[in-house]
């Protein structure tokens, strides 16, 4: 017997709820400079009950191999990596906003 979804009541196979999720929120994506002329890409506006904000940071540091973290609700990647970050979010479905 296939496992149903208490959000959509859909089969767990067919569930569309993590998909409506990225749809619906607006991702913006901005540069920032830290000490020593550092420059960090930062991921904010990501609704972290809805979406493995943890498991998201792995797969962008992976795609633009560097290092990050996430905290804070937001995801902070080592780099300028605008253009590949909007690139990958908009491929998983992510609404982004370039700032």
């Amino acid at each position: 017997m296939a496992e149903i979804c208490p959000v959509c009541g859909l089969p767990k196979e067919l569930c569309m709820c993590e998909e409506i999720a990225r749809e619906q929120q607006s991702v913006k994506i901005s540069v920032d400079s830290r000490r020593y002329g550092k420059v960090v890409t930062v991921i904010s506006g990501i609704n972290e009950n809805d979406i493995d904000i943890n498991d998201l940071a792995k797969q962008l540091k992976n795609k633009c191999a560097t290092g990050g973290t996430s905290k804070d609700g937001r995801i902070e990647l080592q780099g300028d990596h605008k253009k590949k970050v909007k690139a990958v979010l908009e491929e998983m479905g992510f609404n982004t906003e370039v700032r």
